[in-house]
């Protein structure tokens, strides 16, 4: 039995640790924080990752957690109409539900599934190097002093300072994209948004964006972004003003999320990504999540990518002869479509956080004009792509549109 060491307990390290041990791996999971985090603020599980949860055995308890999101409106700073996606539709042709769910809730139905598997995670341990062995597989070398051999070493460690990609490529740098984001999560004692339906809201400006996502009629999260050359300091006790400053006269709920999110819900992101690579593997070392192909959060698609990581490794892993033809394997099956969704989440961001009134004039327009059931149905065929559902498979990734 191959026993396997995941560094990273977040949605891919926790994924890769479920659907390896439910194949009998001997899994554990090393995380660098001391405790459960609660990093970011919400996630849709599209129907992809609905897929992989379903396969988990986790689908029935995140659905519990989650909203279902019916569509997602597009509208202007102004509150002008700028189209929308059926959400309803995508989950039809797909065949599994969107789910809008707290990150924090998310990650504690992992971690419950983890702990039901007897999969130990070691909290406390920062990984600070991996090094080579002539006599045998690579082994990590831990902050704390501790150092781990294992068959198999995931690095689920994340996008900004992953040790396993430093040692698969050499270079573990990310690339800041020239946003910064503001995240939050919102609870009320109210019904805030409505009953009938759950919609999505996606707010456009000049150069600011700001979403909503409802999970009920009283919780949701958010996000406000703005274009920043260069990323700059982070002081919490600004964040509200800042939002204020950037979001003043927009359309409800907006002003009234910034007011009512209490403090130390926010956080404040200079947002990376990673250009994508190759390469995924040395020695006995695998990357995946954000570590193999981190995407700008305008895919929509970071979890879902993760979670899909997390199958497709177990799969390989499963049926292949070797390490080396199992880790081929698994990047050949998902190196295309990451890189596709990374390259459409840039074209994305370029067009959102444009600051040239006029470019964004006629990002809107393009908007509207938008055929938007031949965009879900792109959607569909695209987050499908290498999955057994119910949209043609093999199709390439379908990338945002403006």
């Amino acid at each position: 039995m191959l026993r396997i060491a995941i560094l990273g307990g977040g949605i891919a390290g926790l994924g890769a640790a479920i659907a390896l041990a439910g194949r009998g791996f001997d899994v554990e999971v090393f995380e660098r924080h001391a405790a459960p985090t609660d990093i970011g603020a919400g996630i849709v599980c599209w129907p992809n990752a609905s897929f992989v949860l379903r396969e988990l055995g986790l689908l029935d308890s995140v659905a519990g957690l989650a909203g279902r999101p019916t569509r997602m409106r597009r509208v202007s700073w102004t509150g002008e109409e700028l189209g929308a996606l059926d959400i309803r539709k995508l989950d039809e042709l797909m065949g599994s539900p969107s789910l809008s769910v707290l990150r924090r809730e998310l990650q504690a139905a992992l971690l419950s599934r983890v702990d039901g598997l007897g999969v130990g995670v070691r909290y406390g341990h920062a990984a600070d190097r991996i090094e080579p062995s002539a006599a045998g597989p690579a082994s990590v070398h831990f902050a704390n002093g501790a150092t781990v051999a294992a068959d198999v070493i995931l690095g689920a460690d994340g996008r900004m300072r992953s040790v396993a990609r430093a040692f698969v490529h050499g270079d573990n740098r990310p690339r800041y994209q020239g946003f910064v984001n503001w995240l939050g999560t919102f609870e009320s004692d109210r019904a805030v948004f409505s009953e009938s339906q759950i919609e999505v809201m996606d707010c456009w400006g000049v150069g600011v964006r700001f979403g909503v996502v409802p999970v009920s009629r009283s919780k949701a999260y958010w996000a406000g972004a703005a274009a920043c050359p260069e990323a700059r300091g982070k002081e919490p006790a600004d964040y509200r003003a800042e939002l204020r400053a950037l979001f003043r006269g927009w359309p409800s709920p907006i002003p009234e999320l910034i007011e009512e999110t209490p403090s130390e819900r926010m956080n404040k992101i200079y947002v990376h990504d990673h250009d994508p690579i190759d390469t995924w593997h040395r020695d006995n070392v695998l990357l995946i999540g954000d570590a193999a192909h981190a995407a700008l959060p305008t895919s929509g698609q970071g979890a879902s990518q993760a979670l899909e990581d997390a199958w497709h490794l177990a799969d390989c892993l499963s049926s292949a002869a070797s390490l080396e033809e199992a880790f081929t394997a698994f990047t050949k099956r998902r190196h295309a479509k990451n890189a596709a969704i990374n390259a459409g989440a840039r074209d994305l961001a370029r067009s959102l956080f444009a600051t040239d009134p006029a470019l964004c004039e006629a990002r809107d327009r393009r908007s509207k004009a938008t055929d938007y059931e031949a965009m879900v149905q792109g959607m569909a065929r695209g987050w499908s792509s290498g999955l057994p559902m119910s949209a043609r498979p093999g199709s390439p990734p379908a990338r945002p549109q403006a």
